[in-house]
């Protein structure tokens, strides 16, 4: 070899060496620049949408004939899912730790049935029993719900119409005066058109309704 090929050589392995390759710059340390991230994606709707039923007008729901509530228009979204949920319970049977396994069963007691409706509206990820309930939420009545709950028992009430699985304080005068719906005495997930003694009961809702 030439001394002047040698030369070119030499040179052209000293520049290799010097300027670093495209992937060992992409990869080489930060310079110190905000790295990309995306987006996170939108959170899931808090009502899915996914009940549909009557509705009447005014800020309280309304039991029907047929035992099936209709939702007030001027109610929250999340507040007429809920509504519409439980009119899918009216006709199941009260069974002990019914909807805890599962918020689909074949029959429902007390905190499950609270459970069911709350988780139509989107405010609600698991079951919850009667005694959970009394940490759920926020203490106090709520505008739109409130849950009546002790380490017994526990109910809901909707937009003024009380969900609960036992009929105390149907039969009554107040209630004997007009047609009721035969489902409302029933024991179970029933619609009741009269609210009952809250003594021993906390009241508990969830933020913002």
């Amino acid at each position: 070899m030439s001394k002047r090929a040698f030369a070119v050589c030499v040179l052209v392995v000293c520049c290799s060496a010097a300027v670093p390759s495209l992937a060992a710059a992409q990869s080489g340390p930060s310079t110190g620049g905000a790295a990309y991230v995306p987006e996170p994606a939108p959170p899931a709707p808090v009502a899915p949408g996914q009940y549909t039923g009557p509705t009447v007008p005014g800020d309280r729901a309304v039991l029907q004939p047929d035992g099936l509530a209709a939702a007030p228009l001027n109610a929250p979204p999340q507040v007429q899912q809920a509504i519409w949920a439980a009119n899918t319970l009216q006709e199941l049977p009260y069974k002990y730790g019914g909807g805890h396994g599962d918020f689909e069963d074949d029959g429902y007691d007390c905190s499950g049935t609270v459970s069911f409706a709350l988780h139509a509206a989107g405010l609600l990820e698991r079951p919850l029993d009667s005694g959970s309930f009394m940490r759920w939420g926020e203490s106090g009545k709520g505008a739109w719900i409130t849950v009546y709950t002790n380490p017994g028992h526990a109910y809901v009430v909707l937009a003024g119409l009380r969900l609960d699985t036992s009929s105390a304080g149907v039969i009554s005068r107040r209630t004997t005066r007009r047609r009721i719906a035969r489902s409302a005495t029933e024991r179970g997930p029933r619609w009741r058109p009269a609210g009952r003694p809250t003594s021993g009961f906390a009241k508990r809702h969830p933020l913002g309704f």
